[in-house]
Order: structure tokens, then sequence, then C-alpha cells
């Protein structure tokens, strides 16, 4: 463990020298965050909300508004709509940092060293993956406990806040979004071993979010209807995946390699 924190350490004050990497850590949840309570306001002021009933929601979303009226739960359909905005940030943010992180120590030359000590393969993974993934969930809980409060303040409805806090999102926050962090450095370490540009590697790493965005696109059209059972076949599913990806990551970091194929 030792090796491992002295590894996190070290990417922690290499990566976040660059400020690419530190806007997509600060910035992105803030927006992410920003553009729900924005909408969620907008829609709160426009006086439409008190005056909606059960009839004006989904039929699939009523059951989940049990004991709320049916402003409140036009109200709390609103907020469940950006809960998978919620889940970029721990791809995206992964993404950025192992990229960089990866990538970045061939071009500087770096990495051969780091190679030519003690340090284990796994050891070295492990380190790079726990530097990328830690600022990405702490970034993901940090923006949601941000969303709930700001919920609070614009809703002021204690039941629909109180369903922030429900299983579906507990879910959704605590175990899905680790989980997606995890699949985010092992799709950054594969594309890394490929290729010899940051950039490159973001670009192409990019892509995998767009599965996370056509959820959300389904959702908002009404196509995906997420609720417990959807979001918890979704954590099986990345549990899965997760296992999958990181087997193919660690046989893809083959340092006895490295010093021919990186270069």
């Amino acid at each position: 463990m030792k090796r491992i924190w002295a590894i996190i350490r070290k990417e922690w004050s290499e990566v976040f020298k660059n400020r690419f990497v530190l806007f997509t850590v600060a910035f992105l949840p803030l927006v992410l965050t920003a553009l729900p309570l924005g909408i969620l306001y907008a829609t709160g002021t426009s006086g439409d909300i008190q005056g909606a009933t059960m009839s004006d929601m989904p039929p699939q979303f009523t059951a989940l508004c049990g004991g709320l009226s049916g402003g409140e739960c036009l109200q709390y359909y609103i907020v469940t709509q950006f809960m998978l905005l919620f889940m970029m940030v721990p791809i995206l943010i992964p993404i950025t940092i192992a990229s960089y992180s990866i990538v970045g120590e061939k071009t500087t030359r770096t990495l051969e060293p780091l190679l030519a000590t003690p340090i284990t393969t796994i050891e070295l993974l492990a380190g790079k993956s726990l530097s990328a993934a830690i600022p990405a969930i702490a970034a993901t809980w940090g923006g949601f406990l941000l969303y709930a409060l700001g919920t609070k303040l614009i809703v002021g409805t204690p039941a629909v806040v109180q369903r922030l806090v429900d299983p579906l999102w507990l879910t959704a926050i605590f175990v899905v979004g680790p989980l997606l962090a995890i699949a985010g450095v092992s799709i950054a370490v594969m594309i890394s071993s490929r290729v010899n540009e940051p950039r490159v590697a973001e670009q192409i790493s990019g892509v995998f979010v767009l599965p996370i965005l056509a959820l959300f696109v389904g959702q908002t059209t009404g196509f995906i209807f997420i609720d417990e059972t959807f979001i918890l076949w979704m954590a099986f599913g990345m549990f899965i995946l997760d296992g999958v990806l990181l087997f193919f990551a660690t046989q893809l970091f083959q340092r006895e390699t490295i010093l021919t194929r990186w270069k």
C-alpha cells in the first residue's frame, strides 16, 4: 500500500499542474450541477407546477410518487431527469486524468525509470487507476451534495428533497458512480497502451461517454424509464464489465514491451 500511495501522490502532484485536467475535475461537476438547478429554478418559477396533476406524469413514473401531490411529483420527475448527468462525471474525469497520466509519461520519457524500480505492474496500475478514480468519485459525490442542497433551496418541499436519498438515487450515485469510474480508468489504460498523444487518448476515450448520453436522451424523450430495477441491472452489468475491462487493461499493459513499443 505504501508504494501505491506513493504513486498516487506522485500522479496528483504532476497531473494537476495541467490546467485542462484541473478544469475538468473542478468545473465540469459544477457545470453539470448548475445546469439542472437552473432548469429546475426556471420551471419552478413558471407557476405551472402547482397546478400539475398525476395525469401530467408518465404512467410508469407515478408509481415512484407515492404520497406526493401532482405538483410535487412533477418536481421530483424534473429532478430525476438529470440523474444520468452525474453518471458522466465518473467517466469523463478518470479518462482525462488517466490519459494524461499514462500517455504523458510516454512523451516525457518518465515511465521507463519508474518501471526500473521494484514496483510490480499491479501496484503501478493500481496507483495510477486510484489517482484517476478517487477525484472522479469525490467530484461526483460533491456535485450530488450541491445538487441536493440546491434542490432543497429551490423546491422547498421536504417530501421531494427526501426522495434524493431514496434507494434509486443512492444506488446510482454511490454504487454505479464508482463502477463507472473504474470502467473509465480501464478504458483509458487500454487506449493509452496503443497511442502516443494524450489528446488522442482523450478523444478516443470520450467516445465511451456516448452510451450515457444515449441513455440521457432516451430518458428525456420517454423511450427509457430509469427506476430502481434499471439502476440495479445497470450496477450488475457495470460490475461484470469492470472485471472484463480490468483484465484486458492489465493484459495490454505489459511492462516488458513498453520500452520497445511505447516510442
